[in-house]
């Protein structure tokens, strides 16, 4: 298995799969795409330069993004050239499995043996997919997130048969690109998709109860703790209030809404040990010292406060603007 990525194919060269082709040759890396046909692979080429193009013009992407885009990406006829040489390789076709079995299994004929391969598969496990790839072992789970030309977090997910030091390059890759990988378990929905899920879920619920209207429900998550998590998890953000207030706050849910909202066993260990967060020194993320209390306070206020400066200078999103 090579151990550094110099060259990239994109395999699928739609909205998510253009968007990571043109992420990664924005950083530098020769890049090849290939789609349906090789018309398709070249409308998507010139796109994803025009794109750039915009986003310079705007200021979106910093100055010399749409030269080092337009430089770096190429158009391949079909897939099986354009993975031929490249040391990593992007699957980012349609969420069907029998069309990503029948992709992968053409990619992983056709690259070189020591390449590795990723899917962008945002549903489908791993273990169902690297049935279709020879060589299982260089393959895993690459979650870029939409749009990918933004969004930094990507989630890398191994399979029973992959090899950790393929996670271990990829994430090599994705921190040049300016993106952050953290590793997950296989399981349906991931990370990102549980949480996303589940907060959607909620939502539904507390709309059909009738107890805010949709409008009201994303201002308030967009407002309050959607407002925070641009900066900080959900355990950090616990961290900070206190994960005892957390635990009665639980338990108050417990009461009216049952036992999905009980308190977690993981914070309930962690009140019972004393562990209360901030105001103790230890919580979920880790001890705390009071320089570091410091140091978190500081960085608190700065990023929230250009949240808000950066609030007022965008102005309201259209669907605000609508409501």
């Amino acid at each position: 298995m090579i151990d550094s990525i110099r060259s990239v194919a994109v395999v699928g060269a739609g909205y998510m799969g253009g968007g990571i082709a043109q992420s990664l040759a924005r950083a530098g890396y020769p890049v090849v795409i290939a789609d349906v046909s090789a018309e398709a692979a070249a409308a998507a080429g010139r796109r994803l330069v025009d794109e750039a193009e915009r986003f310079e013009g705007t200021g979106e992407f910093e100055p010399g993004a749409a030269e080092a885009v337009r430089s770096h990406l190429s158009v391949a006829a079909d897939i099986e050239s354009a993975v031929a040489h490249a040391d990593y390789i992007q699957e980012a076709v349609s969420e069907v499995l029998a069309v990503k079995h029948d992709v992968l299994g053409r990619i992983s004929r056709a690259a070189k043996p020591d390449a590795i391969i990723g899917s962008n598969t945002s549903t489908l496990p791993v273990h169902e997919l690297d049935v279709a790839v020879q060589g299982p072992e260089r393959f895993l789970n690459v979650h870029w997130s939409n749009p990918a030309p933004f969004v930094p977090g990507v989630e890398l997910i191994m399979g029973r048969h992959t090899d950790p030091r393929a996670v271990d390059v990829v994430k090599e890759l994705l921190a040049a690109a300016g993106r952050s990988g953290a590793r997950v378990g296989d399981v349906p929905g991931f990370v990102l998709n549980r949480l996303q899920y589940a907060l959607l879920k909620e939502a539904s619920a507390i709309v059909e109860e009738g107890v805010a209207t949709v409008d009201d429900v994303d201002t308030i998550v967009r407002t309050t703790f959607g407002f925070r998590l641009a900066f900080f998890g959900p355990f950090a953000i616990a961290d900070m209030a206190g994960l005892d207030v957390y635990a009665d706050g639980f338990r108050t849910l417990q009461g009216a809404y049952g036992e999905r909202m009980a308190p977690p066993q993981l914070i309930l260990d962690a009140v019972s040990e004393g562990r209360f967060g901030v105001k103790s020194g230890s919580g979920l993320t880790g001890d705390i010292d009071a320089e570091r209390v410091r140091e978190l306070e500081a960085y608190r206020g700065k990023v929230y406060s250009a949240l808000v400066r950066l609030r007022a200078e965008a102005g309201p999103s259209p669907i605000e603007r609508r409501a």
